[in-house]
């Protein structure tokens, strides 16, 4: 049962920390609008449009890295007999 809840702790940690690093890699809060600047080839004007796109923040990362924590000090509760 401890080694279990160790390697799960371990493929939480792994799949958090991927899924952040993968998945944008944002250093803030999640963000749900990223702004693009586009150049109007005419007019030389740059304008700024959102666009829809999910970045996961520090957030996402701590509370996979906090539930791994939380699932590695878990595995110390159970002894061998």
């Amino acid at each position: 049962m401890r080694t279990a809840l160790r390697l799960t702790a371990l493929a939480v940690a792994l799949v958090a920390v991927v899924l952040w690093f993968f998945g944008g890699m944002n250093r803030g809060w999640t963000v749900t609008t990223v702004w693009r600047e586009v150049k109007d080839p005419v007019t030389d004007i740059v304008a700024r449009i959102p666009e829809k796109q999910f970045r996961p923040g520090v957030e996402f990362l701590g509370a996979g890295l906090g539930g791994a924590a939380l699932l590695a000090g878990a595995s110390f509760i159970f002894r061998k007999k």
